[in-house]
């Protein structure tokens, strides 16, 4: 597994409280999901693997540095989705030209992200919560923003399922402060269900102007909520 590193994040204004459901049920409810999951959809795993390799490559896992529960770093696990192609200076080519048509199906049904239910079953993520994202971005998140660590990263999560990637960076961490301050067993199922809505009809795949979400690149003091 990826070593574990703790990172230094800025200090929310209002330390997160666990109700009952966060302290008792939401951990065993999130690796029976997955575990079940794991065994159904084997089979799913099995041919995606099978056509990454013969399609992109190997290796077939991608593995990244995600900052997860109270800034921690963990390894994250997805299918990979794009080539290995370089420039004549040996420099990675722009995502929009390594990301095959292949990598893109992948993605628009959410296949790419089925290793993930390793990461909820040693519990770095959570089957709901803010999508864990680059440990580059710890610094410079606001004070509001930061509070998205104050729970543990989710394989889905209420942005996912209220714009995905076609929505602002500053709206989608809105959504995930909303959510830090929300947790309870109907809202995370609801947000199950809508997550294969948005699944199916592949909404908010990709941004208005990129095939990933643009870089983050921290908020302007102005537009800063305290």
């Amino acid at each position: 597994m990826g070593r574990e590193k703790k990172y230094i994040i800025i200090t929310p204004q209002r330390p997160h409280k666990q109700g009952f459901y966060e302290k008792c049920v939401k951990r065993p409810q999130d690796f029976c999901c997955a575990l079940i999951a794991s065994i159904v959809l084997s089979p799913v795993m099995l041919v995606t693997a099978l056509l990454v390799r013969l399609k992109l490559g190997s290796p077939v896992i991608f593995r990244q540095e995600r900052p997860g529960l109270n800034g921690k770093v963990f390894t994250l696990y997805k299918f990979r989705t794009m080539t290995d192609e370089r420039d004549e200076n040996g420099e990675l080519l722009p995502d929009d030209a390594r990301l095959t048509k292949f990598g893109k199906f992948l993605r628009s049904t959410s296949l790419d992200e089925l290793p993930e239910l390793w990461n909820i079953l040693n519990g770095t993520l959570s089957v709901v919560g803010p999508r864990p994202l680059l440990v580059c971005y710890l610094p410079l998140y606001n004070k509001h923003q930061a509070r998205r660590h104050e729970v543990r990263p989710g394989f889905t999560g209420y942005a996912q399922v209220h714009g995905r990637n076609s929505i602002t960076w500053e709206e989608k961490f809105d959504k995930d402060v909303y959510y830090v301050d929300h947790v309870n067993f109907l809202g995370d199922w609801m947000i199950i269900f809508r997550t294969v809505k948005t699944v199916l009809k592949r909404e908010g795949i990709n941004s208005d102007s990129s095939v990933t979400m643009e870089e983050f690149k921290g908020t302007p003091v102005s537009d800063t909520v305290n």
